[in-house]
């Protein structure tokens, strides 16, 4: 996957939580993309098997909404997300990005 600023922001969004549940909502907020930016990308994640999706259990909802779509990361998306950030750190381009992550 090509090393863009948005492929930089949601790695930082994702491996803040490497395990965790992720919903596409919250994704776009944490990382500051447009759902149009990030739904993609979450298809090719998808395709290259870094993430694995499932959908909520709508029994577990209180709320009248419809259940939410997440994505977890799998090991590889791990060690992939984990190169994209440390390749990242020693890019010029990415630098003001970076900085922002622990």
């Amino acid at each position: 996957m090509r090393k863009t600023h948005a492929l930089v922001q949601v790695a930082m969004a994702f491996m803040a939580d490497p395990t965790g549940r992720h919903w596409g909502y919250d994704l776009t907020k944490r990382a500051g993309v447009r759902s149009g930016v990030l739904y993609p990308m979450l298809t090719r994640m998808l395709d290259e098997g870094w993430v694995s999706d499932g959908w909520e259990d709508p029994a577990s909802i209180d709320r009248k909404r419809p259940p939410r779509r997440y994505y977890e990361l799998t090991d590889k998306g791990r060690l992939e997300l984990g190169a994209v950030l440390d390749q990242a750190r020693s890019d010029a381009r990415f630098r003001t990005l970076i900085g922002r992550f622990a």
